[in-house]
């Protein structure tokens, strides 16, 4: 009972701002160039951005991109890695990662991986980064001092988005395709569970709340899911936006996001370890389907751009897809409104 009183105590203290200053625009940070986008990550001061052959680095205290990182063709995700000045990504279109300079931006060597390259993150208590390989139904663990594989783990269907329990010695990773997470042992570099995540449906972007043993799951059904990673159950589940790619959590605040193409992030709380609440539904613009969260100011990034429609398709043909107007990438940043008074 103790925990429980602890627990609503704290939550209710840092939640008060939110229940009437709910999340609002606070600015554009232009990027430009051409072609798509897909994860980006918050490391310090700085932002990553995969952008179809680079990945561009903004500094969030000038709001405004400071570099670039070049030839990471397909390009998914970046993870920086500040003790040891090294950065890694996932280039999809070669089946490589990137091993970065963070102080030059240059690349310093390639490391094969398997097929269609993804998510990656970066566990730090063993210093290894897991490249979560799409179509190869793996992951590839890297040792991030060494630069060299250490481990290539078979998850039994596609991988999606990951997170890092460091203190559990856990990776978990949702499988799309299975409509599951998968619990990695960190030490052993093994697959310790496969949970369903029924009743949600191909699941994207993830989230953990470590402290309270939850992780959300952004589904394609429009839901959310909140497992109990000690007993592989779900909990509970809401209803979220439309076209969900994205997931973040805020530790501090207690809150899971679902970031959606169809212009739309729900914000979620966690109001006990067994309800999750739907807090708002944040209009952003059509695209913005990726997310990442400063902890520090907890601002969240959404990455879009304007869309010109497709050309009539021909009798019979199907439809094309919108294209990209080129150089018209930003980012949108959302922020709660006492932050925006500061």
């Amino acid at each position: 009972m103790k925990w429980k009183i602890a627990y609503g105590l704290a939550l209710c203290a840092a939640v008060t701002a939110f229940a009437q200053e709910p999340y609002k625009f606070q600015t554009e940070i232009q990027i430009g160039g051409e072609g798509g986008w897909d994860i980006l990550t918050i490391e310090g001061n700085r932002l990553y951005l995969s952008h179809a052959t680079k990945v561009v680095v903004v500094d969030l205290n000038k709001n405004a991109v400071v570099g670039e990182i070049a030839d990471t063709p397909g390009v998914h995700g970046f993870v920086a890695v500040p003790e040891l000045k090294r950065g890694f990504s996932s280039n999809g279109k070669e089946n490589k990662s990137s091993v970065v300079d963070l102080t030059t931006l240059k690349t310093i060597s390639k490391i094969d991986t398997g097929e269609s390259p993804d998510a990656i993150v970066y566990e730090p208590r063993h210093h290894e980064v897991y490249v979560f390989n799409h179509r190869g139904n793996s992951v590839t663990v890297i040792d991030a001092n060494e630069t060299k594989i250490v481990a290539t783990i078979p998850l039994g269907g596609s991988p999606e988005f990951a997170d890092v329990d460091p203190a559990a010695g856990r990776v978990y990773c949702n499988i799309e395709d299975k409509s599951e997470v998968v619990a990695i042992d960190a030490a052993k570099h093994e697959v310790l569970a496969h949970w369903s995540i029924a009743p949600g449906e191909e699941p994207s972007g993830i989230a953990l709340d470590a402290a309270h043993h939850r992780l959300f799951s952004g589904c394609h059904n429009k839901m959310m899911t909140m497992l109990d990673t000690e007993t592989g159950k779900v909990v509970t589940t809401v209803p979220i936006c439309s076209g969900t790619d994205g997931a973040t959590f805020d530790d501090a605040m207690q809150l899971a996001f679902a970031s959606c193409g169809d212009g739309a992030t729900t914000i979620t709380k966690e109001e006990s370890p067994d309800k999750l609440a739907v807090l708002q539904t944040l209009k952003t613009e059509r695209g913005a389907r990726t997310m990442a969260i400063d902890p520090k100011t907890h601002r969240i990034y959404l990455p879009t751009a304007q869309f010109q429609p497709p050309p009539s398709p021909s009798p019979g043909a199907s439809p094309g897809r919108p294209t990209i107007v080129p150089n018209t990438l930003k980012l949108l940043v959302y922020g709660p409104v006492e932050s925006a008074n500061h």
